[in-house]
């Protein structure tokens, strides 16, 4: 009897912070000691005992024994304490040591000591570990810095008519209000960076003082006697044109531009969300995907920044009275294989254009062909690993008159629209031979002179079918011959027989 008693004094008085904070509430509320006990759940005895004084987590004695023997006592200072005192950028993990020790004393230890390694490794770290980076946070003045970057976003899956889209982000970030501007890009080029840029500002509607970015090369050219980086002409030419100042952080160190570089993740863990509620990771088109990304980046991050952008907005430097142009000008002259290079990359034109110089203006995803004031061809612009597009519709009237370039022509595999193209090809081969390469080129030249989709669908017609074929087969299909009508002969009219029934009639 005397020990259950004892065991409820004890539980009386085992209460918590919160409670003892309520009753001392409830005094100086005015409550009676027997009122405020009873609101915080504790006796009157025990209420008294917590009137004042310290909190009863403050009055627990910190426990100085251990409960189990320490597995590692034997080895700790010798063995485990060199390890961390040589590991002084803090890369040895709890695992790793535990590893070591199971291989230098088997049977001794396994996976079972792991939380109690990991306990002592923090613990000692803490009192004896090498000093941590220190981040500073900044203060961002409204309407002062904006911060761009680019970031890798593939890894989204996201595929446009079923085929994987591989592209990246563009992101401007005002750094005071966080309202944030989104663009899809394929490369970190200066012809993306400065439309990302311009597209951010004029829909922002105006400019802010410094604009906040790293060494990428489409701003920055590196120095030959000092080995450093500055600004390019091209990309300080339209920072002036704005009266923006540059800020750039140190090389490899893309935390100093912690602003945009968190907003990435942000965003694309939004996307990530968003695209699991959307059921599809498929578009139809580029643009469709790119109003999607706007339309997540507006409701995730703008909807709450309304107040704060409306604060920049009234303070920012007006913008000027024009964009500048996004793209490139170059001016190469067409070679006799009817291609022109263009940073690096091969591209092909019509072949009318041999010999002629032409104005080739490089937009963030497409090349823009002119000559003498007008446009002649529009073609997507090469990213990636790919270093070569060629139009079988620009050579293939020269290339119908040599068949026998087709065998070695360096362009080849690109005279293959679509694997269906090259699978009639295939076909052509094994029942032909090289007499197939005539044939071959004669339903390229079909599908150039007509509409390639209903070439296209006939080469899948006779793929389908066991019977031989050739080109005249393919041409039956597309162009049909239509009959040509039945001659028949002259007939003389005879008007006798008019006449003797006039003449009939008037008797």
């Amino acid at each position: 009897m005397c020990e259950a008693l004892r065991l409820q004094q004890v539980g009386e008085r085992m209460v918590t912070d919160a409670q003892v904070r309520l009753m001392r509430q409830k005094l100086m509320e005015g409550k009676s000691q027997e009122a405020a006990a009873a609101a915080a759940g504790m006796s009157v005895r025990t209420g008294r005992e917590w009137q004042s004084g310290r909190l009863p987590s403050e009055a627990k004695k910190p426990r100085d024994w251990r409960t189990r023997p320490d597995p590692f006592a034997g080895v700790w200072g010798s063995e485990v304490v060199p390890l961390l005192e040589a590991d002084t950028r803090g890369e040895l993990d709890a695992k790793t040591i535990l590893s070591a020790l199971e291989g230098a004393h088997p049977g001794v230890f396994g996976p079972a000591q792991l939380r109690t390694l990991q306990r002592r490794l923090r613990d000692w770290r803490a009192l004896h570990g090498p000093d941590k980076e220190v981040f500073f946070p900044q203060e961002h003045p409204p309407g002062r810095e904006a911060a761009v970057d680019f970031t890798h976003a593939t890894k989204l899956g996201v595929t446009i008519q079923g085929v994987e889209f591989e592209h990246l982000l563009f992101e401007f970030v005002l750094s005071h209000s966080r309202w944030t501007w989104v663009d899809l890009a394929f490369g970190e080029t200066y012809e993306a960076l400065v439309s990302g840029v311009q597209g951010a500002l004029w829909d922002l509607g105006g400019v802010p003082e410094f604009l906040r970015h790293d060494h990428l090369s489409a701003a920055t050219h590196e120095l030959r006697r000092t080995g450093g980086r500055a600004l390019n002409r091209r990309f300080r030419d339209v920072l002036a044109h704005y009266g923006l100042e540059s800020t750039r952080i140190r090389p490899g160190e893309s935390h100093e531009n912690g602003v945009v570089e968190k907003r990435h993740d942000v965003t694309k863990a939004a996307l990530a969300r968003a695209l699991v509620l959307r059921g599809s990771r498929d578009f139809p088109s580029v643009d469709a995907y790119r109003e999607f990304v706007r339309d997540v980046v507006d409701r995730t991050h703008n909807h709450h920044v309304a107040e704060a952008v409306a604060v920049e907005r009234a303070i920012l430097r007006p913008l000027p009275s024009a964009p500048m142009p996004c793209h490139t000008t170059h001016h190469p002259t067409v070679r006799r294989w009817s291609t022109i290079r263009i940073g690096g990359r091969t591209y092909s034109v019509p072949s009318r254009l041999i010999g002629y110089q032409v104005e080739v203006r490089q937009h963030p995803d497409h090349l823009e062909v002119r000559y003498d004031g007008r446009t002649i061809e529009t073609m997507p612009r090469l990213r990636g690993s790919a270093d070569r597009r060629v139009d079988y519709r620009h050579v293939i009237r020269s290339l119908v008159r040599k068949p026998g370039a087709f065998a070695r022509y360096r362009y080849r595999e690109e005279l293959f629209p679509s694997l269906v193209f090259r699978r009639a090809y295939d076909r052509l081969r094994e029942r032909q031979g090289e007499r197939a390469d005539l044939d071959y080129l004669r339903i390229l030249y079909l599908a150039a002179s007509t509409m390639e989709c209903r070439v296209e669908q006939a080469l899948r017609q006779l793929l389908a079918s066991a019977e031989p074929w050739d080109y005249a087969s393919v041409k039956a299909i597309v162009e049909p011959e239509t009959p040509a009508p039945p001659e028949m002969a002259t007939l003389a009219p005879d008007v006798h027989g008019y006449d003797e029934l006039l003449l009939g009639d008037a008797s």
